[in-house]
């Protein structure tokens, strides 16, 4: 399983790709840095220049640190649970939302994802 990392303020948080098509796009896409937008105090979302590969599930409930994507553009990163009647491609999970919902703040935010293999490359360059 593919892990990347999301790093909003000083903290960091490590995700669990899904080995799908999809998740793997959003790993070639990376690092990449973007200001996140609030939407319905439970969730941040960013619309990416590229489309990635859609593959829409109808989840009912979403969980605290569910990576998705809806639509094929719009890259969203939940912080609370709650029920949708919404479609989103599943990308993965963030392993520990104890600070996930502290962290992004109920405002839109500048959040960096990168993979594991580059936050090592920083350390040694």
């Amino acid at each position: 399983m593919q892990k990347i990392e999301i790093l909003v303020s000083s903290k960091t948080f490590t995700v669990e790709l899904l080995d799908t098509e999809a998740a793997q796009a959003l790993a070639d896409c990376l690092p990449m840095e973007v200001t996140m937008e609030e939407l319905n105090g439970n969730e941040k979302y960013v619309y990416l220049s590229t489309a990635l590969p859609m593959a829409e599930e109808m989840p009912k409930h979403i969980h605290a640190g569910d990576l998705m994507l809806f639509g094929s553009k719009c890259l969203v990163l939940f912080y609370q649970d709650f029920t949708t009647s919404y479609g989103y491609t599943p990308l993965g999970r963030v392993t520990d939302t104890q600070q996930l919902a502290d962290s992004l703040g109920n405002r839109d935010i500048s959040v960096t994802f990168r993979s594991l293999s580059q936050q090592m490359e920083d350390r040694f360059s």
